[in-house]
């Protein structure tokens, strides 16, 4: 069973900055995906952005894009969500999961992705 581990959730100003987290020392993800994910209560978890892990090609979301960026160290087996310019409607759960690429294409599919991290809360303030 491979554990995500997830951390830098918190609550910040709108225009603010967070990096996200999540690592995993179980687990040799070359060929795997990482995605990200969000999701607020009542709503459907919303992929947010995915790194194919070695190859390092990112994907993104229209929503985030050119405000998130999604990197990786392979050494640490760690991806990175950098979030910045943070808007109150960034405000979520976030969530890592981890996933063969073999899988298909669609990055933003929760149903490619067999682990996932805990969460970790974000809070953007206006």
């Amino acid at each position: 069973q491979v554990q995500l581990v997830e951390s830098g959730g918190g609550s910040v100003q709108a225009g603010g900055s967070l990096r996200l987290s999540c690592g995993s020392s179980q687990y040799g993800w070359n060929t795997q995906r990482v995605g990200w994910f969000r999701q607020v209560p009542g709503n459907e978890r919303e992929g947010v952005a995915a790194i194919l892990f070695g190859a390092g090609t990112t994907y993104y979301a229209d929503s985030i894009k050119g405000r998130f960026t999604v990197s990786q160290d392979t050494g640490r087996n760690t991806v990175y969500l950098q979030m910045d310019s943070l808007k109150p409607e960034d405000t979520a759960m976030y969530y890592c999961a981890l996933g063969s690429a073999r899988r298909g294409r669609e990055w933003y599919d929760e149903a490619k992705y067999d682990y996932w991290g805990q969460g970790t809360q974000v809070t953007v303030s206006s």
